[in-house]
């Protein structure tokens, strides 16, 4: 039977069976397995009212609020009402102090003021190493115990926990993408990638990962390296994307799932290949672009699909616009402005009001010389994400090059505001004060470094927190 189907049948027997606990508690799985979250929370909760003794059932509940809602003070209060239970709770105690640890360090991640930020990063700690004093030997429990730790950016410390969820689920995704994030925080970008590796040899199409890849193959070897990993990921994308278009034509693919076609079958009309353009003065390849020469000619075709026809999961278009900023970036790097400015345009198509997709035009324009241009990108930017760290932190450095040193000055500001751990922004705001020869500077640069010295190669917040 299909799960839409019984959840249909079972809709009709509650209103003849209206306070049979079995009932609901099938209601309400059933609402989770068609994610019907909001639905699940509403029948698990009068689950919980019918069965107060019973822990399960507001933990069920807690679990859709992070994981699907991010309905985090729901999840809390859920949590709270099971860690009140003490003992009787049993084994679901632990567990729900992890619940209320994972809703305080998404709720920090969530907070804009500095001061919030560090009251839900203390109960958010508190609570997850009583959940681990509790049972050290959960392995989820372990996790986000080092991943917490990390937030808080103690790096030694968050290594032990994480060693005892890996020595319990050693091939466990989100302990070895910490584990690699944790050697890149140290610097030790081989014994990272080398951890990646492991990591992709289990888990071989996992975009996370290979975001992570591309970054440390950028501060190993250089861009070119790096855009052969983003060309991986638009191939790896594309293969998802026929696939997922030939099983929506084929009704028993779901009982016979047809391989994945060959890069040259289109019936998607999709095709997806970096830039690799000829310098248009000598008529040859630049210097610069031998290191990716082989990544082909531009046959994108993205831009014919408008994205009202779009068809499969929005994961794929989503993640075909991170790869096309991803991989402009590198070119930027690189200074390939004529190949970066390809990708800036593929990812517009896909998302042209994405904040992300302005940041990396108005930083294009800089690069450029086009200073005005730049900051009404950063302005129309940072009016869709006014607390984006990483446009106040560029726009603000634009105007302290522009002599603009008060506003500048505030801007930078807000950007430590906002992410109180970039040490681009305190090292930003340093030089900001510094021209205007306050005695503030030194601090300012003293923090960048402290701060640098623990920066991993990708933000911790990248590995998911759910129960």
């Amino acid at each position: 039977m299909r799960v839409s189907t019984g959840k249909q049948c079972l809709e009709r027997a509650m209103k003849f069976s209206f306070k049979e606990f079995h009932l609901w508690h099938q209601l309400g799985l059933s609402l989770m397995a068609c994610g019907k979250s909001v639905g699940a929370v509403s029948v698990l909760k009068e689950c919980a009212r019918m069965r107060a003794e019973d822990p399960s059932l507001p933990m069920l509940a807690a679990k859709v609020c992070i994981g699907q809602l991010h309905w985090l003070e729901e999840a809390e209060a859920l949590s709270q009402s099971v860690v009140s239970m003490g003992e009787e709770a049993a084994e679901f105690l632990p567990r729900a102090y992890l619940a209320v640890g994972l809703c305080c360090s998404l709720q920090a991640s969530d907070a804009t003021l500095k001061a919030q930020r560090d009251e839900f990063n203390r109960r958010a700690l508190q609570n997850l190493q009583k959940a681990y004093a509790l049972d050290p030997n959960d392995a989820k429990i372990a996790l986000y115990l080092s991943l917490q730790l990390a937030l808080v950016r103690q790096v030694a410390a968050a290594m032990d926990p994480l060693q005892v969820a890996l020595s319990l689920h050693g091939d466990d995704l989100h302990s070895l993408h910490l584990l690699t994030l944790l050697f890149s925080a140290q610097k030790h970008h081989q014994h990272a990638l080398e951890t990646l590796t492991l990591a992709l040899s289990q888990h071989p199409e996992n975009f996370n990962l290979l975001f992570t890849k591309v970054k440390l193959e950028e501060a190993l070897h250089g861009p070119g390296i790096a855009l052969q990993t983003c060309q991986d990921m638009l191939q790896l994308l594309q293969r998802r994307y026929d696939f997922i278009r030939t099983s929506e034509g084929d009704d028993s693919s779901s009982i016979h799932p047809p391989e994945p076609l060959p890069l040259s079958h289109k019936p998607s009309g999709l095709h997806l290949t970096l830039p690799d353009f000829q310098d248009p003065e000598t008529g040859s390849q630049s210097g610069p672009s031998l290191a990716a020469s082989r990544l082909g000619q531009v046959t994108s075709e993205v831009s014919a699909i408008s994205s009202a026809h779009r068809q499969g999961p929005a994961y794929i278009w989503t993640t075909l616009e991170r790869i096309w900023l991803q991989a402009g970036e590198l070119f930027m790097a690189d200074g390939r402005v004529k190949e970066a400015q390809f990708c800036v345009q593929e990812a517009a198509v896909l998302s042209p009001n994405s904040h992300s997709v302005l940041l990396l035009r108005a930083r294009l324009a800089e690069l450029k010389g086009n200073q005005d241009e730049a900051k009404s990108f950063y302005d129309e930017a940072l009016a869709i994400h006014p607390n984006g760290h990483r446009i106040l932190l560029h726009l603000g450095q634009l105007l302290v090059r522009c002599g603009r040193l008060g506003l500048g000055e505030k801007v930078l500001r807000d950007a430590v505001q906002a992410e109180s751990t970039s040490h681009e922004a305190w090292s930003g705001l340093g030089e900001a004060l510094q021209l205007q020869g306050s005695s503030q500077a030194p601090d300012c640069f003293l923090t960048a470094l402290e701060l640098e010295a623990s920066c991993p190669i990708r933000p911790f917040t990248i590995i998911p927190r759910e129960l």
